[in-house]
């Protein structure tokens, strides 16, 4: 029996009516902070370059899936075998440059993103039923509850990507000074520094940074758009 399997039959046991009172009550809802809190540990401990620690954590945070396909093998929606048949199956159709014909090959990292993120956007343009010729959405894709941070990352990326950099409500003077000499240290400093101005003056800096990084994906979708 594999490791996997073995944890699969450990959750079902603490999940049965003689099991564990805690795990017999936990539903997906319940179990989504406790997905979030291992995930940041398991960051922690990326960031800390704790190899043994990270071992630990990923542990606790392979738990959350499985107890995910559990709870939802338990009303026949998927098990665990499902999970990753979908997650085999979508790593070999976005990798054809790799599973595929000589003709897919790529050469370079960037050939790479473009091509996922097309196969990405057909499939849930099939999925959904979307005319595909239909123009394609920037920043349609972001996950909704992307920290700010990363959602900003995103708007911009997807931005200089799309050549609509220049046309952000943002002075990219600044952006570009800002890169010199800056470091990882330097750049925490700065965010901490921006962070602690927020809350002296009564600001939330996640709420500030999403509002204005959605404000800019809105404004530059318009842009974008071939109708404009």
């Amino acid at each position: 029996m594999s490791e996997i399997q073995r944890l699969r039959n450990i959750v079902f046991r603490l999940r049965a009516p003689d099991g564990c009172p805690w795990d017999q009550e936990q539903t997906h809802q319940s179990l989504a902070r406790c997905l979030v809190e291992e995930t940041s540990e398991v960051l922690e401990a990326i960031d800390d370059e704790d190899f043994e620690l990270m071992e630990e954590e990923l542990g606790d945070l392979l738990l959350q899936v499985v107890m995910h396909a559990c709870l939802a093998e338990e009303v026949g929606s998927f098990d665990l075998e499902d999970v990753a048949r979908g997650i085999n199956e979508k790593l070999i159709r976005r990798h054809p440059h790799v599973f595929g014909e000589e003709s897919e090959k790529v050469d370079s990292t960037s050939e790479v993103l473009d091509r996922w993120e097309m196969i990405k956007a057909a499939e849930k343009k099939e999925a959904s039923g979307e005319d595909e010729s239909g123009p394609p959405k920037l920043f349609k894709d972001l996950p909704p509850r992307l920290p700010a941070l990363l959602l900003a990352h995103d708007v911009y990326k997807r931005s200089l990507k799309a050549g609509l950099d220049e046309a952000g409500d943002w002075d990219e003077a600044k952006v570009e000074l800002s890169l010199v000499g800056l470091n990882e240290e330097g750049a925490g400093k700065l965010l901490f520094e921006i962070v602690a101005a927020c809350r002296k003056a009564d600001i939330d800096p996640e709420s500030a940074l999403r509002k204005f990084a959605s404000g800019q994906a809105r404004a530059l979708e318009g842009l974008a758009s071939p109708d404009r």
